[in-house]
This record gives structure tokens, sequence and C-alpha cells, in this order.
């Protein structure tokens, strides 16, 4: 029987919970889901932007429970070091912990005007100048680390958490139709490619539509 336990929500809608999924699973780490209806009044506040996210990702694994991602992603790392969580070197660890931190509190008009929706597509999709410069930022981060760390990865020739952390974003690029130059488009396709990720798209596809609001080109 497996000793830990990881709270989601809905696998269409849910970031947050994406990053933690995939996280305790290039951990390697056996785990069931323990999954909260999207109709739950403070999951769908939260999948929905109204509250703070409290609720999901969190890992309970041998009486610890850890519930924020960067503190989950920390946990794998102190708990399964040959996975590959972070990079061995310590400056590229200092950075990857950066980048994370920053996808982890920023983008906040990214997060508004593009909300994750792996099943939509919406062609034509106006973005606004505040999005626009979150977006922006991001690809700066993807073209400096695969400038600095030779790719095909943000931190080498081998995903890690950061690849993980900025996972849902490169879904929301694809949902939305965001303009990508060749690097970033040939990244955003690797990770789409990977494993873990397509299992939770296939996954996320199968799931019923349970908020209406979400569908809504805003």
């Amino acid at each position: 029987m497996t000793k830990a336990t990881l709270t989601i929500s809905s696998k269409n809608y849910s970031s947050w919970s994406m990053r933690g999924w995939l996280l305790v699973k290039f951990a390697g780490l056996p785990f069931e889901e323990l999954v909260i209806s999207p109709d739950d009044p403070a999951m769908r506040a939260e999948i929905l932007l109204l509250a703070p996210s409290m609720l999901v990702p969190c890992l309970t694994h041998n009486g610890v429970k850890v519930w924020d991602t960067l503190a989950i992603a920390e946990y794998l790392n102190e708990l399964k070091p040959k996975a590959g969580m972070m990079p061995p070197d310590k400056a590229a660890r200092a950075h990857c912990r950066a980048i994370c931190g920053e996808m982890h509190s920023g983008f906040s008009a990214l997060r508004s005007a593009l909300p994750m929706n792996l099943k939509g597509k919406f062609d034509n999709f106006k973005i606004w100048a505040r999005a626009q410069a979150d977006i922006d930022r991001v690809l700066f981060i993807w073209h400096d680390c695969l400038e600095s760390y030779g790719g095909p990865y943000l931190f080498g020739d081998k995903p890690c958490m950061a690849d993980l952390m900025y996972a849902p974003v490169v879904t929301r690029f694809l949902t939305y139709g965001v303009r990508l130059d060749a690097p970033c488009a040939a990244y955003c396709e690797r990770i789409m490619a990977l494993p873990h990720v397509k299992q939770w798209v296939d996954a996320a596809k199968l799931e019923h539509d349970d908020i209406d609001e979400l569908d809504a080109e805003f």
C-alpha cells in the first residue's frame, strides 16, 4: 500500500495541481490521487483565481503534509536526491530556484488573462498588454536558460523541476495560440512530449466540463 497521497483538483483547469502531480511523478514516488471536485465551493474559487491556493496540490507522505508547490519540490529533492529534481551545479541550482520562485509568485496577468484550459483552443485570441509583458518575461527566461545551459531543457539535457513548473505555461501558450519563435516552439514541443505531461493531458481531455466560466474568451 502506498504511503503517499496527492490531493489535486481539475486536471483540465488546475495548473497548480498539474505542477504538483508532475513533480511527484518525476521524483518517482508512488502515490494515490485524492481528487477534490471543482464543484466544491473552495476549489471553484481557487480555480477561478478568487481565492489563494491552500488546498491543492497537497502531498501527504509518512505523516508529513506539504501543500505548497515549491515546498513539495524541495521535499521531493531531499527525499529522492537521485531523481534529478535540480541541476547538479550549485550556481545552476540557485538559478533554477530563482526562476521557479518567479513562476510560483509572479505572472498574475498571464494567469488571469490566459487561464489553463487543456481542452480549449482559442484562435486569434487577443492578449492584453500586461499579459503580453508576462509572456515576454517567460520567453526571456526560456531563452536565457536554453542558451546558458545548452538545452534541450531549461537546465541541460534532462528535465528538472523548472521544466515542470513551467509546463502549465506551455499548455497556455498552445491553448491561446501565443506566437513563439523557433527555439521556444521547439521547447514547448519537447515539454508536451514528456510521458508524464502526455498522461496528464490525456486524463484532462476525459474530464467532465464542470466550470463553464473558464470556457469564456476573456
